[in-house]
Parts: structure tokens; C-alpha cells; sequence
């Protein structure tokens, strides 16, 4: 017997439609930024700082950028200065949280997926305090349009199990929207870090 095409095993889910729609216009709209803004962009970041005290010691996760992501890596090389450690995030399966691995400037990295260049298996898994987070798209409530596959929301969920933590997503001011579509699945962030502002979310 044919399956009914209205039933809700069939229909298809508005805010993952809505999501892709978003997702694919926002990431378009960061392409066409030219390298020069990104590459000023994410200097303007990093001479700012994070906008919290990052304990010596704390361990801080960041990512390697990919395509027109904003860098970290400016912002990344600052926090080292200061005497926290770094983590980068290895993809394991989907359906599960991202395991950090801790890696520091001059490590190599190997190839994950996509491409993404990541710590290797050897590399010890941390526990980050801080997180600087990827995203398509924010608003101002404090949630992040990420990449369609939850990652960092199962990341972010499981480390709040854990222990207070600090999650920054880090922009560029033209990724804002004014209402991103949600779930009860995705996770608030306590900053967001653009070239033209710090938005404190913790409220």
C-alpha cells in the first residue's frame, strides 16, 4: 500500500526548508564578500579580544576556516599569547557531538571531512571552556544557523552537561538576520563577535 504523501512521516519539515533556503542565500551573501573585508575582518576581531577573561590554562576550541568562513585564526593566535591552550574539533559520525582534540600553532594537522584540516587521532581529547563557533547566519536572540548537520549544537549541549562553558560564535556583521528558525534542538550562544560589535547574549 502506498504511503499517504500528507502524513507526517512524509511531510516535509517547514523550519529544516525554511533552514536550507536561509542557509544557502546567507552562505551566498558571505561569498560575496570580498577577501580583503574578510582578511580585515577577522584582524578587527582579534584586536579587540574576547570579550571574557580567558583563564592561563583554560582550553579554548576554535576551527579551521572553511571556504568564506571568517578566520579564527588571528583571534586564535591572541588567546595562545595570553597563555590558554587550543582545541580544534574532529567530526567523528553524524548524529554525534564533535570531539575535541588539542592541538597548538605548528602541530600538524591531517584532512577530515570535507576536507577540514584537523588535529590527528593521537592528539588527546579536551574538554574546551570556550568555544569560538562557525556559523551561516545569527540573530540576536542568540541563535546560530549553522551547516544543516547539528554538530555544534550536540557539542555545545553535551559540554553544558559537563561544566559551565563561554560559546562565542564569530561573524561578520552581514551574516545578521533579524529571527532565524528554530528547534528545541539548537543551542544559544553567550556572544556573538563581529568586526563591528561584541553582542552579549547572556541576558
Amino acid at each position: 500500500m502506498a504511503s499517504d504523501p500528507s502524513s507526517p512521516e512524509t511531510a516535509p519539515d517547514p523550519i529544516a526548508a525554511a533552514k536550507a533556503v536561509l542557509r544557502r542565500d546567507m552562505i551566498a551573501k558571505r561569498e560575496e564578500l570580498p577577501v580583503a573585508d574578510r582578511v580585515a575582518a577577522a584582524e578587527t576581531i582579534a584586536r579587540r579580544g574576547l570579550p571574557v577573561k580567558v583563564p592561563v590554562g583554560a582550553i579554548v576550541s576554535g576551527y579551521s576556516p572553511l571556504k568564506s568562513e571568517i578566520s579564527p585564526v588571528p583571534l586564535m593566535r591572541l588567546i595562545t599569547e595570553a597563555g590558554a591552550k587550543l582545541a580544534l574539533p574532529v567530526v567523528v559520525k553524524r548524529g554525534m557531538p564533535l570531539t575535541m582534540r588539542a592541538w597548538a600553532f605548528g602541530e600538524a594537522l591531517g584532512s577530515g571531512q570535507w576536507g577540514i584540516r584537523e588535529p590527528k587521532s593521537e592528539a588527546p581529547e579536551v574538554f574546551p571552556d570556550f568555544l569560538i563557533v562557525p556559523l551561516a547566519a545569527f540573530d540576536r536572540s542568540g541563535y546560530r544557523l549553522g551547516y544543516g548537520a547539528g554538530y555544534y549544537d550536540m557539542t555545545i549541549a553535551r559540554l553544558r552537561t559537563m561544566k559551565p562553558i563561554i560559546a562565542m560564535g564569530i561573524a561578520f556583521a552581514a551574516q545578521e538576520v533579524k529571527d532565524l528558525p528554530t528547534t528545541p534542538r539548537d543551542e544559544k550562544l553567550d556572544f556573538i563577535l563581529t568586526e563591528r560589535e561584541v553582542i552579549d547574549l547572556r541576558a
